[in-house]
């Protein structure tokens, strides 16, 4: 039987340091993803919320465009294509739909429907969608779809999003662990 998967794009099949570079560079320092303990990167940089919006407006085409994909990411989603319908749904702002759309194709990577909301709360956008399961790298969004939705969010584990997580919500490290146990969470469908 044929599935629903959502998928966030940013830190869940774009690598998670993506951004790292690019403050490093602007802001002179030298962080790694090991140093980002929060998902507010404001706070890691002590700058004021909206300076660091500012620089993000500046920066997220650039970022966006050249953002490396998570190793094997793209076999397995080819292969869950196969028998699945793959919506992604990002909070990037609806102006950057061609830049990520591109980069979807650029990176080969299938899909049926691309919804960029603008914000971070994709409740709604879930449940528009029809989603049966969700990836994602953003804790509070995880917990919140899973709790809401009542559906499983695999939460693909950073050094940010490691708050305790509750029944419904799937902490993986990698892609592989993740294809592992959506394969078993299909079979248990199946039954």
């Amino acid at each position: 039987m044929q599935r629903r998967l959502g998928f966030d794009i940013d830190g869940t099949i774009t690598d998670p340091a993506t951004f790292i570079p690019y403050i490093n560079q602007d802001f002179h320092k030298n962080f790694t993803l090991d140093d980002i303990s929060d998902y507010d990167l404001s706070k890691l940089l002590k700058i004021d919320e909206n300076e660091f919006w500012d620089w993000m407006l500046a920066n997220e085409p650039t970022i966006y465009r050249n953002a490396p994909l998570i190793k094997q990411v793209d076999q397995i989603l080819k292969r869950w294509h196969v028998d699945h319908e793959l919506v992604f749904i990002t909070a990037r702002k609806k102006q950057y739909e061609a830049i990520t759309v591109d980069w979807l194709k650029q990176h080969d990577i299938p899909y049926q429907h691309v919804e960029l909301i603008g914000h971070h709360n994709k409740l709604a956008a879930v449940k528009e969608q029809g989603i049966e399961l969700f990836f994602e790298d953003k804790h509070d969004n995880a917990v919140m779809i899973a709790e809401e939705c009542g559906i499983p969010v695999i939460l693909f584990d950073t050094p940010y999003n490691r708050l305790p997580i509750p029944d419904g919500v799937i902490r993986v490290s990698n892609w592989q662990e993740a294809e592992s146990w959506v394969e078993e969470w299909l079979k248990a469908k199946r039954l």
